[in-house]
């Protein structure tokens, strides 16, 4: 086989394999990675914020799930603020989905969500695009909540 020809990634199902998945596109991103035993977590920074971004997969028992965040908590004055952006992104975007975590918890924050089954069956580039358009999706949301919203 000519050089120029590489061997087909394998398809590789997601409950089996996501840390792989996760640590491989992370790696190829030089972004901060964190584990432990229930999840990866990702950080990267929003240059234009001044804010770092953390992703944090992990699994329930169906699902591959990763939690957005920009580790800007929330004052109380700014609840109803941050759901009508939520319910503003949701609604045009879908994808993350946007919402208020911890509302009656001492420290309220924005934070996107996205999932895939875990009987989900991908690639590792196909992995790395879908991620990829999570996370920039992410910095959009973020970015938006804090030039509009001032969040």
């Amino acid at each position: 086989m000519p050089a120029s020809e590489s061997l087909p990634s394998p398809v590789l199902e997601i409950g089996t394999h996501w840390r792989q998945l996760v640590q491989q596109w992370g790696a190829g991103r030089n972004y901060r990675a964190v584990a432990d035993t229930d999840s990866v977590s990702l950080q990267f920074d929003l240059d234009d914020m001044g804010r770092t971004l953390t992703v944090r997969f992990m699994t329930t028992k169906r699902l591959l799930v990763a939690f957005v965040t920009d580790g800007h908590f929330l004052r109380h004055d700014q609840l109803a603020v941050a759901a009508a952006a939520s319910n503003a992104w949701n609604t045009e975007q879908l994808n993350p989905m946007l919402s208020v975590w911890d509302v009656r918890g001492p420290r309220p924050c924005l934070a996107g969500v996205c999932n895939l089954p875990l009987t989900c069956r991908v690639t590792q580039p196909d992995f790395d695009a879908l991620v990829s358009d999570w996370v920039e999706r992410a910095r959009q949301m973020f970015t938006r909540c804090h030039q509009v919203f001032k969040l």
